[in-house]
Protein backbone atom coordinates (compact mmCIF):
# COMPACT_ATOMS: atom_id res chain seq x y z
CA UNK A 1 0.00 0.00 0.00
CA UNK A 2 1.38 3.51 -0.89
CA UNK A 3 1.70 5.67 2.12
CA UNK A 4 1.25 9.09 0.21
CA UNK A 5 -1.22 7.99 -3.11
CA UNK A 6 -1.02 11.69 -3.99
CA UNK A 7 2.38 12.09 -4.69
CA UNK A 8 2.71 8.93 -6.56
CA UNK A 9 0.05 10.58 -8.92
CA UNK A 10 1.83 13.52 -9.29
CA UNK A 11 5.20 11.79 -9.85
CA UNK A 12 3.47 9.68 -12.63
CA UNK A 13 1.39 13.02 -14.18
CA UNK A 14 4.91 14.48 -14.25
CA UNK A 15 6.84 11.79 -15.85
CA UNK A 16 4.14 11.40 -18.10
CA UNK A 17 4.40 15.13 -19.06
CA UNK A 18 7.66 14.61 -19.69
CA UNK A 19 7.33 11.76 -22.12
CA UNK A 20 4.90 13.65 -24.04
CA UNK A 21 6.45 17.23 -24.34
CA UNK A 22 10.21 15.58 -24.60
CA UNK A 23 11.57 17.69 -22.46
CA UNK A 24 15.42 17.04 -21.23
CA UNK A 25 15.11 14.42 -17.86
CA UNK A 26 17.83 16.52 -15.50
CA UNK A 27 16.58 20.32 -15.72
CA UNK A 28 13.04 19.28 -14.98
CA UNK A 29 13.78 17.13 -11.98
CA UNK A 30 15.77 20.29 -10.39
CA UNK A 31 12.54 22.58 -11.14
CA UNK A 32 10.33 19.90 -9.88
CA UNK A 33 12.29 19.31 -6.30
CA UNK A 34 13.40 23.31 -6.31
CA UNK A 35 9.27 23.98 -6.63
CA UNK A 36 8.55 21.24 -4.19
CA UNK A 37 11.06 22.28 -1.44
CA UNK A 38 9.78 26.08 -1.78
CA UNK A 39 6.47 24.77 -1.09
CA UNK A 40 7.11 23.14 1.54
CA UNK A 41 9.09 26.35 3.37
CA UNK A 42 5.79 28.04 2.92
CA UNK A 43 3.17 25.80 4.29
CA UNK A 44 5.56 25.35 7.29
CA UNK A 45 5.79 28.86 7.87
CA UNK A 46 2.12 28.95 7.08
CA UNK A 47 1.43 26.68 10.15
CA UNK A 48 3.77 28.40 12.62
CA UNK A 49 1.84 31.74 11.87
CA UNK A 50 -1.53 29.84 12.07
CA UNK A 51 -0.90 28.68 16.00
CA UNK A 52 -3.07 30.37 18.56
CA UNK A 53 -1.46 32.61 21.41
CA UNK A 54 -0.84 31.11 24.60
CA UNK A 55 -3.40 31.69 27.35
CA UNK A 56 -2.01 33.78 29.96
CA UNK A 57 -1.58 32.22 32.73
CA UNK A 58 -3.89 31.96 35.93
CA UNK A 59 -5.14 35.23 38.18
CA UNK A 60 -1.97 35.81 40.93
CA UNK A 61 0.11 33.35 39.19
CA UNK A 62 3.92 35.44 39.02
CA UNK A 63 4.53 37.25 35.11
CA UNK A 64 7.83 37.45 33.97
CA UNK A 65 7.99 41.53 33.69
CA UNK A 66 11.23 43.95 33.21
CA UNK A 67 10.60 47.58 34.51
CA UNK A 68 12.64 49.99 36.28
CA UNK A 69 11.19 52.68 38.85
CA UNK A 70 12.91 55.52 40.20
CA UNK A 71 12.14 57.65 43.33
CA UNK A 72 11.86 61.11 42.35
CA UNK A 73 12.39 62.31 45.93
CA UNK A 74 15.67 60.46 46.81
CA UNK A 75 16.86 58.87 43.50
CA UNK A 76 16.37 55.28 44.80
CA UNK A 77 15.96 52.74 41.54
CA UNK A 78 14.33 49.82 41.98
CA UNK A 79 14.12 46.80 39.08
CA UNK A 80 11.02 44.70 38.68
CA UNK A 81 11.64 41.57 37.06
CA UNK A 82 8.52 39.04 38.84
CA UNK A 83 4.96 40.73 39.25
CA UNK A 84 1.21 39.80 39.31
CA UNK A 85 -0.20 41.27 36.36
CA UNK A 86 1.84 42.71 33.37
CA UNK A 87 1.43 46.24 34.15
CA UNK A 88 1.64 46.49 37.96
CA UNK A 89 1.31 49.29 40.05
CA UNK A 90 4.72 51.21 41.00
CA UNK A 91 6.10 50.84 43.65
CA UNK A 92 5.87 53.55 46.62
CA UNK A 93 8.97 54.97 48.30
CA UNK A 94 9.63 57.82 50.55
CA UNK A 95 5.67 57.84 50.98
CA UNK A 96 5.29 58.66 46.84
CA UNK A 97 4.75 56.69 43.89
CA UNK A 98 7.84 55.56 42.23
CA UNK A 99 8.64 56.83 38.55
CA UNK A 100 8.53 53.76 35.58
CA UNK A 101 11.81 54.69 33.64
CA UNK A 102 13.42 53.31 30.44
CA UNK A 103 16.92 52.52 30.15
CA UNK A 104 19.08 52.26 26.93
CA UNK A 105 19.09 48.45 28.11
CA UNK A 106 15.57 47.98 27.96
CA UNK A 107 15.28 49.16 24.91
CA UNK A 108 17.42 46.65 22.77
Amino acid sequence: MLRHPKLAVAVLLGVALLLITGQRLWPTLVAGLASYLIIAAGMTLLGGLARPIPEPPPQGEMRKVRMTYRCDICGAEVRMTMAPTEDPEPPRHCQDDMRLTATIDDAL
